[in-house]
């Protein structure tokens, strides 16, 4: 019986679903889709959370990940219950994704050594700077591996216990089917990977224990890593224990097939088919990241890119900004206030759809205006604190239309940083594909990207899914045992009878981002200054 003659009931309650769950930086989102035909999505389910800052740190707790996914587990079963009357008993495969990098040591019992230090932190400059020079590759701040050695060098009494480290996405998979494995996507943003091995770079692990010998002694990298998978191998099975963490109620069954766990890059490439060379996509959350799958390394190492995978195996830069669209979403919601103390109905996606459109009617620079988003310290930026500022000069045009625009492009103002470097390198793209919620309001945020990069930007109707659903459709993959390389798996299986929505570039909006650019390089200046005088 095809996908397109059976029933969404038919197909959960015959096992033939397959789930996809992230972990993303405020909320945990669950994916239920039909293994024969992905992008029928059968059910959702999410849980909001928040990062903590404590003793120094940005972390979650261990407990809130537990409570967080079996929260939007259950809410993705009272979906299913709700929409289509039937009970998910098993699945036909399922993967877990998460926000990559970060460092979570372990000792030999499997105990947390030290509280879970998410990518948001940048206190690894020194670590990250001797790697770089090290290795020969830039080693960003927020790597597992930067992470690891500025413990080492700040002789951090845990040291001597660590037995393993891993990424978020990692951990949850450890514990649901008892594999210590690591897609090699999420994994190449551990530790540099080696395109031709689709392992771990054995040169530079060497260089790497050679470094740390003195300081941490029988300190042995590559016994510390999770093993390394690619996409469409088989990663576990949902194990009685693991089954038991996800769904206390006991109705889930064990022996569910898993997919190697990702990261959120990797799955923002599935879901946006961009997994072959001269493709690429924007991710936009609460960080903000492009990611370019090349033809061929580059001419040089550039502290504004890290090269890091797809799924497969590909050799992909990415630019990576530390802030998102969550000092847009903070404007956002102060204007939502104002609606509602001043006794109108709209709701929140309702007030972002109206600023959105304001934006429309500004000046293609903005008006004179800034915007910096900077929450978080942006190592693109040169910043290792956050200070979100919005700044304007006596003959700036303050309207809401420019502040918005300004708003706008703040988002991707780091992002286009990094992008110039790219294009002074010679990469060249067949196209460019977004997602994440800032692309809800069609059009508009892909318009102005659109300018930032001076390329097509193109949206699919998936695009607000985004890395739950990115995650399911390589659950799916490994799954069907087909054979094909992923990327023929997309584009035929998948996104076959996808439409996607492309724009082009503004003739003014081109020249305005530029502009706007150019006061934003310039600005950074502000933000050392705001650093320097509120410490």
């Amino acid at each position: 019986m095809s996908a397109a003659t059976t029933s969404p009931a038919e197909v959960i309650a015959s096992g033939r679903a397959v789930l996809g769950i992230e972990l993303g930086s405020t909320r945990i989102k669950a994916c239920l889709v039909d293994a024969d035909e992905p992008t029928r999505v059968l059910a959702t389910g999410s849980h909001a959370w928040e990062n903590r800052y404590r003793d120094g740190n940005w972390t979650y707790a261990l407990a809130d990940v537990w409570a967080g996914l079996q929260t939007a587990y259950a809410a993705l079963v009272a979906d299913v219950q709700r929409r289509h009357g039937v009970v998910v008993e098993t699945l036909a495969a399922a993967g877990v994704s998460a926000m990559m990098h970060g460092y979570l040591p372990f000792d030999a019992e499997g105990e947390l050594l030290v509280p879970f230090r998410t990518w948001r932190n940048t206190s690894t400059e020194r670590a990250a700077g001797v790697l770089s020079e090290l290795l020969g590759t830039n080693i960003p701040l927020r790597w597992s591996i930067a992470h690891l050695y500025q413990a080492v060098l700040d002789e951090e009494d845990h040291i001597p216990d660590v037995a393993s480290f891993t990424t978020l996405a990692g951990y949850v998979h450890e514990k649901l089917t008892g594999r210590r494995v690591l897609g090699i996507g999420d994994a190449s943003g551990m530790f540099p990977i080696d395109v031709a091995t689709h392992d771990y770079d054995a040169v530079m692990a060497a260089k790497f224990d050679r470094l740390v010998a003195e300081r941490a002694p029988g300190l042995r990298l590559r016994s510390l890593l999770p093993d390394v998978l690619v996409a469409g191998e088989a990663a576990g099975e949902l194990t009685s224990e693991g089954a038991a963490l996800l769904d206390p109620s006991g109705t889930l069954r064990p022996g569910v097939l898993f997919c190697p766990p990702e990261g959120d890059a990797g799955t923002g490439m599935v879901a946006t088919n961009s997994v072959a060379p001269r493709t690429g996509n924007v991710s936009a959350g609460t960080s903000i990241f492009a990611m370019v799958v090349l033809e061929g390394p580059l001419k040089r190492a550039h502290d504004e890119l890290d090269l890091v995978t797809t799924p497969a195996g590909d050799l992909v830069a990415m630019v990576h900004c530390n802030n998102g669209a969550s000092e847009l979403a903070a404007w956002v919601g102060l204007f939502e206030r104002f609606a509602a103390i001043a006794g109108g109905t709209l709701d929140a996606d309702e007030v972002f759809e109206a600023l959105f459109l304001e934006s429309l009617d500004g000046a293609p620079d903005a008006g004179g205006l800034l915007a910096y988003n900077h929450l978080a310290g942006e190592p693109i930026a040169g910043l290792p604190e956050g200070r979100p500022l919005f700044v304007r000069t006596p003959d700036s045009r303050l309207t809401l239309a420019n502040f918005m625009r300004a708003q706008l492009y703040g988002v991707f103002g780091t992002l286009a940083l990094g992008m110039r470097v790219l294009a002074n390198e010679g990469v060249e793209l067949d196209r460019m594909y977004a997602h994440g919620g800032v692309f809800r309001t069609a059009g508009i945020a892909q318009r102005f990207l659109a300018g930032a990069l001076d390329a097509p930007v193109a949206v699919a109707a998936t695009a607000s899914e985004g890395g739950a659903w990115g995650i399911a459709v390589l659950a799916a993959f490994a799954a069907d045992g087909a054979g094909d390389p992923i990327d023929t798996y997309l584009t035929d299986r998948v996104f076959a009878q996808t439409g996607f929505d492309s724009i082009d570039p503004d003739p003014e909006d081109v020249p305005g981002f530029a502009a706007y650019l150019t006061r934003y390089r310039t600005g950074l200046t502000i933000e050392h200054a705001a650093i320097a005088a509120m410490p």
